[in-house]
């Protein structure tokens, strides 16, 4: 049996989806000592958030006539020109905007787009061609060519996404540090711990899966005891979108050697009355951003700090039957930092009059740039090695 195989089917991969690559000590670092020391926070809106009504082109007559009950009113968005503005559910993203931020890229996606969510989803997250099926994550990648561990790339959540999963080093999926650490030093695990011999790390699936229990039992002390290092005082929305900002917030905050963390929002699949939906949807994602960059703010972290949103996908320039959208093809990105290269709109807008053939708006930026951007530019790593491909870099970090 294949080793990827073996772990899918193992209960460390479906349970605990904590597959590291070996054992080594544990270094701390201090707050104090983290200067310089840059991290990317990745936010999938999932569902295939409807980009048209989240960064408006308000003066487009195309916008407002394919969208007769949908299309936000004046009254009802944050100006940014005259021609574009954010939905009113963005206030603290608009904040920052005019703090200058906030980079907006438009129509962001990939050539032969899928408009499957689980399929596109995958193409995002492997960094893959339409008719290309990989097996590891752009970030899970990252992992390999460049991480001694697998707490170096973090999902805040209870399962681990695609994108974290590398050949050899995986990252690793924790919503409770404490819950994570318990959990490793149950009996049971710590029985097999104590008893693993040198000869059992040599035998390839049995020997894999004795260095996952070994590591995951290292890391989860490590991730355990580095948070407690620092516990916000910082306000934030009661939701567990926010639960989880706040997490990472905590791990950054309190010194944890990770560079790339991952969450989620889910629920933007909007078929049917899309209006309510979003906005309250919009109004969790930004409230929840804003209480995290005042926190990263308050302890000097978010110039060290780049903030990633994308969703799978955008959707259909016109509106359906339902007062909904249906699955459409490329979408705007959003990216927050302190250390931003070019702040505002960053590129061209959709171009409503030249649609593709079922109506979706074609993408200018290939989202692949992106991901070499942050590899190359942010995190200071070979690109070209993680994504098999040698991407245009862009300019906005």
């Amino acid at each position: 049996m294949k080793r990827r195989n073996f772990l899918k089917q193992s209960v460390f991969a479906s349970g605990m989806t904590l597959i590291p690559s070996f054992l080594k000590g544990m270094e701390f670092l201090s707050p104090d000592q983290l200067s310089g020391y840059k991290n990317v926070i990745i936010i999938q809106l999932s569902g295939g958030n409807d980009g048209l009504n989240t960064i408006i082109p308000i003066s487009n007559d195309i916008y407002h006539r394919l969208r007769p009950e949908i299309a936000k009113k004046q009254s009802e968005t944050l100006k940014i020109t005259d021609h574009l503005a954010f939905n009113n559910r963005l206030k603290e993203i608009k904040k920052l905007y005019d703090l200058g931020e906030v980079s907006i890229l438009n129509n962001v996606g990939y050539p032969n787009p899928n408009r499957s969510h689980f399929r596109s989803t995958d193409i995002w997250q492997t960094a893959s061609n339409t008719q290309e099926y990989l097996h590891t994550g752009w970030i899970g990648r990252y992992l390999d060519s460049n991480c001694q561990h697998p707490y170096q790339a973090l999902e805040v959540d209870n399962s681990l996404s695609l994108a974290l999963k590398g050949n050899s080093l995986n990252g690793i999926a924790v919503s409770n540090p404490n819950q994570l650490y318990q959990t490793t030093r149950e009996p049971f695990f710590n029985s097999l711990v104590d008893h693993t011999q040198k000869e059992m790390l040599d035998e390839d699936n049995q020997g894999y899966l004795y260095k996952t229990m070994l590591e995951t039992y290292s890391s989860a002390s490590y991730i355990h005891k580095t948070s407690k290092i620092y516990t916000t005082t910082t306000e934030y929305p009661r939701n567990a979108f926010a639960k989880n900002l706040k997490t990472i917030a905590d791990f950054i905050v309190s010194g944890l050697k990770t560079r790339v963390y991952y969450s989620a929002l889910g629920g933007f699949d909007s078929h049917v009355n899309q209006l309510k939906s979003q906005d309250r949807l919009l109004s969790i994602y930004s409230q929840s951003i804003g209480a995290l960059v005042t926190d990263l703010k308050k302890n000097n972290r978010f110039k060290n700090t780049l903030i990633l949103t994308f969703s799978e996908f955008g959707r259909r320039v016109k509106q359906n039957a339902s007062q909904g959208t249906d699955h459409g093809a490329a979408n705007t990105i959003l990216a927050i930092g302190g250390g931003l290269k070019k702040v505002g709109v960053y590129n061209e807008l959709p171009n409503l009059n030249d649609l593709d053939n079922n109506g979706d708006i074609k993408y200018t930026i290939d989202f692949r740039s992106i991901y070499a951007t942050i590899l190359h530019n942010w995190l200071e790593v070979n690109d070209q090695t993680i994504l098999n491909n040698n991407f245009k870099k862009l300019k906005f970090v």
